[in-house]
């Protein structure tokens, strides 16, 4: 806009008493490096912040620990009480005025405990500063003691516009800055939690950039966010310009505090694992990492990089802006089928990946550099090219070695844009039985693609055991090896090889003896797996004759046919939030009706299905379900709170339920019940609806996840109709360790004896009351841990789909009444090892299948 200076200084007054210290001594990089605004920090020797202008008051934070004043010129100074003082919540400060009131210079704002702020607070420094920078000019700092009201601190020449344009420059010119914001990613901003991140930067008209240190990226860029490298506990601030700024901010802050969405506690596990370079023991041997475990034989088929003839030239701008706009949207019709491939074989977690591919084509720094080449006369092909391995060696290069891995999901969107530019289709390789792939690096397309029946294992030189492509192989139970011995590619088509990925050892030319026991442990396996798939149908009853039901854990409707398959007697655990995940508003109740009948009718009347009702909070955001930032979310607005709290979003979801439960033999569960007046404001709520509908009231159970519903669990059993333990949940709280914390999460074990006796209770108390009892937990699915619950007195168990029929020949092994004694030692041990090595002890010694 057309500017000029004011004719007059505008003069900015202490408004405590103290000595003025320039930003840049300010130990936070938000105002050291003047990302708020321009200004000076007093550190202060009065208690009462004063006006240091005259104007109104046009913010004023819900902490009361900083406030914004507008001048008549339009001008909008921001004072800030301390740093970190937002997480005191309001503690230590009493606001003397309101948002909409009239100051003048020396009038109190607010009032602060000094001693107490300075105590619990990083530091009591108060900065000054001009906001919105572009209104002023040519600002002079002062320097030493002032004195509140009375000294001058700072002042500028302002800027004025003619009136026509200071309206629409003052929304545009719209400056928030968010308080800086600790990464819990274990991971940090990878792929998928930047895809996020960009998704919801997308859905704000003003700029947003993330910043961290002196380094910032563009919020709406994947690319841009992951060059960054964002590691966990960094510390980053958002900057959001324009009109919509504060309502971005407010909307993004509180999801990035919380890990965007993020499955932390499995996150936190695979960042844990340890992948270690094998050391070869013979001649014969290549080296590399075991990424994805098993061991296969089979003969070697290298794959080859496509080579490419890509004409520079274009044929105009618009003919190739034509053609790459259509080449988009056919990759993102690729990528959306292969998503659903894998929602439906019940791998939802690794349909993300691809969902962070179909996020990159939305990236406007990637798509701004294609447009740029077109634009110069270059063709669309040539153009994207240039862009994407941009961008990917730019990843290539950084420190970060998973930020590193993710140039490599680049490359095989680029590569899958640039076959359909070419009009080229993707090179399909002759198979035969058992072969080995060898390669410089494979994309996750290559992995989803792979015929289990042909491929038994794969090898790279490059790439690690954090990419993509070893977290697929994993999923599908491929055996892998990455980071191989170069010389790999030299090795001939044909020739035999055994890949050990357990120990990341790949044997070239076996010799028969070798090749006899690998084979003995292969078959082993395989007759074991194929001697549980053919009694999957079966109950499980233990030796000693006690059944003990095995349902299924679902995340999604595809995943109930291969439980079904697999032997499940039903679902005890219908996770609900599928249906509310990744969307900008929350589903219909006819949207989850027909998604809740599709999991009914395929287990069938005669098989139970309990949908657990929308467990979300702080720890597992919903980007249109806004929760304010908690200091703890998994002690906050959590799982049925959130419910009861917006009984419009419960009341649908449990409309929906009711409808189906009048064709199926459907159970309603609510999550995180913490006390008898939770579970009875639920309950009632269900049973109006369930009145207004003129429908029955269906079985309704809680999930025992928290110590206070164990421990009163004797009480909540007189009006239940079921209990499920849900054991991930409850060790976190009974032991006081965050499950999603990389150094805590390997700590967690569900067979601590605090635990066993806590879940004694609850078994307990329903043998008393005759209410059945089940655990959904990740120890159900646990070797030694399902042998525990056994002993407990647990008769049913809800697992993930692949391990039901694992799940029911380890109980057909066990004798309940061995259980039961063992575990009445167990629950007096002391800590979880010894528990875990004596149930060891029993599975190994007979089998634990003495009576």
């Amino acid at each position: 806009m057309a500017a000029v200076a004011g004719s007059e200084r505008v003069e900015i007054f202490a408004p405590l008493s103290g000595y003025i210290l320039p930003l840049e001594m300010v130990p936070d990089p938000v105002f050291a490096q003047k990302l708020v605004g321009d200004g000076v920090s007093i550190d202060p020797t009065s208690n009462i912040l004063t006006a240091p202008v005259c104007g109104e008051v046009i913010q004023l934070h819900a902490a009361a620990h900083a406030l914004t004043i507008k001048t008549t010129g339009g001008v909008e100074i921001l004072v800030h009480i301390g740093l970190d003082t937002v997480k005191l919540g309001g503690k230590g400060f009493e606001a003397l005025v309101r948002k909409g009131d009239t100051v003048t210079v020396g009038q109190p704002l607010i009032k602060f405990n000094a001693d107490f702020v300075a105590t619990n607070a990083r530091s009591l420094l108060t900065q000054i500063l001009v906001a919105n920078m572009e209104t002023v000019q040519n600002i002079r700092r002062e320097t030493g003691v002032v004195e509140e009201g009375t000294d001058v601190i700072f002042s500028f020449e302002p800027v004025t516009a003619s009136a026509a344009t200071v309206a629409a420059a003052s929304a545009a010119s719209q400056r928030v800055v968010s308080e800086a914001i600790v990464i819990v990613n274990p991971s940090g901003l990878h792929a998928r939690p930047a895809s996020v991140l960009a998704g919801l930067a997308r859905q704000f008209k003003c700029e947003l950039h993330i910043h961290k240190g002196d380094k910032s990226a563009n919020a709406r860029s994947v690319s841009a966010l992951m060059a960054l490298e964002v590691a966990r506990d960094d510390k980053v601030v958002l900057v959001a310009t324009g009109e919509d700024a504060e309502k971005a901010v407010e909307h993004i802050a509180p999801r990035l505090a919380e890990g965007l969405g993020e499955n932390l506690e499995a996150a936190a596990a695979e960042q844990n694992q340890e992948f270690v370079k094998a050391e070869i023991t013979r001649a014969g041997q290549m080296a590399g990492i075991g990424a994805s475990r098993g061991v296969a034989i089979g003969k070697v088929l290298k794959l080859r990089s496509e080579k490419y003839d890509i004409p520079e030239a274009g044929r105009g701008h618009k003919y190739e802006q034509s053609e790459f706009t259509n080449a988009v949207k056919r990759a993102t019709l690729q990528l959306s089928s292969l998503q659903d491939k894998l929602k439906r074989s019940g791998n939802p977690e690794r349909a993300a990946i691809f969902a962070a591919h179909a996020e990159l084509l939305d990236d406007p720094e990637l798509m701004e550099l294609v447009e740029r080449g077109i634009m110069t006369g270059k063709s669309a092909a040539f153009a994207w090219h240039a862009a994407f391995t941009t961008h990917a060696d730019r990843l290539q290069s950084l420190n970060n070695q998973l930020l590193a891995a993710r140039a490599n999901d680049l490359k095989d969107l680029g590569y899958r844009v640039l076959r359909i530019l070419l009009s080229i289709e993707e090179k399909n390789y002759s198979l035969a039985d058992k072969q080995v792939i060898i390669a410089e690096d494979l994309t996750p397309s290559n992995i989803v693609n792979i015929d289990k029946d042909l491929v038994v294992a794969c090898c790279t030189v490059s790439g690690g055991a954090t990419s993509h492509v070893a977290i697929l192989a994993r999923s599908m139970g491929l055996p892998a090896i990455v980071g191989l011995d170069p010389a790999a590619l030299e090795l001939e088509d044909g020739i035999l090889v055994v890949v050990d990925g357990n120990r990341g050892i790949l044997t070239i030319e076996p010799d028969d003896n070798e090749v006899k026991i690998v084979e003995n442990t292969m078959q082993q396996d395989e007759k074991t797996r194929d001697e549980e798939k053919s009694h999957a149908a079966e109950t499980a009853v233990t030796s000693d004759g006690i059944e003990i039901r095995v349902v299924a854990n679902l995340g999604d409707v595809g995943s109930a046919d291969q439980a079904v398959e697999l032997g499940a007697e039903g679902v005890g655990l219908l996770r609900s939030e599928f249906l509310f995940m990744n969307r900008a508003v929350a589903p219909s109740e006819d949207e989850q009706y027909t998604a809740y009948l599709a999991v009914a009718a395929k287990m069938g009347k005669e098989r139970p299905v309990i949908i657990r009702t929308l467990d979300v909070g702080g720890d597992k955001p919903l980007a249109y379900l806004p929760i304010p930032q908690e200091e703890n979310p998994f002690l906050g607005e959590r799982g049925i709170r959130v419910c009861l709290n917006r009984p419009e979003i419960f009341i649908t979801q449990l409309r929906a339920i009711l409808r189906v439960a009048q064709e199926y033999d459907v159970r309603v569960m609510f999550p995180m019940i913490a006390d008898i007046e939770e579970w009875r404001q639920a309950r009632k709520i269900l049973h109006e609806t369930a009145a207004s509908m003129k429908l029955p009231m269906i079985k309704t159970g809680i999930m025992i996840e928290v110590p206070s519903a164990a421990m009163l669990a004797d009480n909540f059993a007189t009006e239940t109709d079921f209990f499920s333990i849900g054991t991930n949940d409850l060790s976190q709280y009974v032991l006081a360790m965050d499950r999603g914390h990389p150094k805590m999460a390997g700590k967690i074990d569900a067979m601590h004896p605090s635990i066993l006796r806590m879940m004694s209770i609850v078994a307990e108390a329903g043998r008393k009351h005759k209410i059945e009892v089940g655990v959904c937990g990740g120890l159900a699915s646990d070797i030694e841990g399902i042998a525990a619950l056994i002993g407990l007195g647990i008769t049913k168990l809800s697992v993930d789909v692949p391990v039901v029929a694992t799940v029911k020949a380890v109980i057909r092994r066990l004798s309940a009444a061995k259980c039961a004694g063992l575990v009445r030692d167990a629950i007096r041990m002391s800590d979880a090892r010894t528990v875990r090595q004596a149930f060891k002890k029993l599975m190994e010694s007979g089998r634990g299948d003495q009576k």
